[in-house]
């Protein structure tokens, strides 16, 4: 079986709004899981998940990782050169 769904390359896109940190610190820490991904709960409840879908899934997490590292390198770079001008 192929999956044929948007893969979430998406995620560079300048357009695409990452929540703040605090924002899904809150949510994570509430729910007990990540966002758009389904709970262990659900997962039992329904027997299983969809490989493919999951893997679509995870690989958005990923993608949204790297653009949380990508912004905080970029305000360490700020951070380290206002700390070498002292």
């Amino acid at each position: 079986m192929q999956l044929s769904t948007a893969w979430p390359d998406y995620v560079f896109e300048d357009n695409y709004t990452l929540p703040s940190l605090e924002d899904l610190e809150k949510q994570v820490m509430e729910e007990k899981h990540l966002p758009n991904i389904p709970s262990a709960n659900d997962v039992e409840s329904a027997k299983g998940f969809e490989v493919g879908e999951m893997q679509n899934k995870l690989l958005k997490k990923v993608e949204e990782l790297y653009r949380y590292v990508f912004q905080l390198n970029n305000e360490n770079k700020v951070i380290k050169a206002e700390v070498k001008q002292l």
